[in-house]
């Protein structure tokens, strides 16, 4: 048993409990050394149990799966957290994997994916079921667009025609027959536009512009 992977299974339902601890089982490569019904009684199990990962349901009394992971993740920092829910709930999802949770999949899985998403994690992976990491990607795309847009309002219409030119490669005095402005104008904008995105030169002002999208370097 030494290099099956110890287990700690946490939901309030003793029948879903007892078919995840057979399931588990009847694969092998697995070794159920806890069942909690509480996040309470999953944080006391811990120090006896000495689980390589826990499997939470975030749903549970006392203590919710997603205070229980906080708590997991700071106190036992080896101990990975793979979030099993019925909830496709995006509040829960960024929830539970801002607390420290590795992976979440929904107890709608199949056998397969419950096995695969606790040997990803255990292993030091991120495992997302499919519709989950749809909802993660979303939440990224549309977070990534509200910090150019954010970053947009920060930079007046000048300045972005100036940050576009000067990211592209253009010097001062190409930006100022561009833009019909005169050279000292260009070198204000462009001090005034390091300091507005908090650059200190164009490598960084050229990250910050790729990693915000804040323009599209292809639109002439």
């Amino acid at each position: 048993m030494q290099d099956s992977v110890k287990v700690l299974l946490a939901d309030d339902h003793k029948i879903f409990l007892d078919g995840l601890e057979e399931l588990l089982s009847k694969e092998g490569g697995f070794l159920v050394v806890g069942k909690a019904s509480s996040g309470r009684e999953t944080l006391d199990l811990l120090s006896t149990c000495k689980p390589d990962i826990v499997v939470m349901d975030i749903s549970m009394p006392d203590v919710n799966g997603i205070e229980a992971t906080k708590i997991i993740v700071k106190n036992y920092p080896d101990v990975k957290v793979l979030a099993l829910s019925m909830h496709l709930d995006k509040g829960m999802i960024s929830g539970v994997l801002q607390a420290g949770a590795r992976g979440y999949i929904l107890k709608e899985c199949s056998v397969d994916e419950f096995v695969r998403g606790i040997k990803a994690v255990t292993d030091g992976q991120v495992y997302l079921t499919p519709k989950v990491a749809a909802i993660v990607l979303d939440d990224y795309l549309a977070l990534k667009e509200g910090n150019a847009q954010a970053a947009e309002h920060k930079l007046t219409p000048r300045e972005m025609q100036v940050l576009k030119l000067l990211v592209k490669g253009e010097h001062t005095k190409s930006i100022a027959s561009k833009l019909s402005i005169s050279k000292s104008t260009v070198d204000t904008h462009r001090r005034n536009i390091m300091e507005k995105l908090d650059c200190n030169n164009m490598a960084d002002l050229t990250r910050y512009v790729l990693r915000e999208g804040l323009i599209d370097l292809d639109d002439e």
